[in-house]
């Protein structure tokens, strides 16, 4: 299989686990302070929402027929 199929496949996959899960949360970044034995923590929370599984799907697809029609 080309680098396109190959590149393909794995975005169809990781789009598939998108919309399987419908999102995925993910930290950012995770801050901690303390200060006179009172630990205060700060995280910046994201969210990868079930549209980007879609686009990933189709790029995907189109990889894969891209790929294909080379060889």
């Amino acid at each position: 299989m080309r680098p396109l199929g190959i590149i393909g496949v794995i975005l169809i996959i990781g789009g598939v686990v998108v919309l399987a899960m419908k999102g995925i949360s993910y930290t950012k970044d995770r801050d901690s302070v303390k200060i006179a034995g009172v630990e205060i923590a700060k995280e910046d929370r994201g969210f990868v929402p079930p549209v980007v599984g879609i686009i990933a799907v189709v790029a995907g697809v189109v990889l894969v027929a891209a790929g294909r029609k080379k060889a």
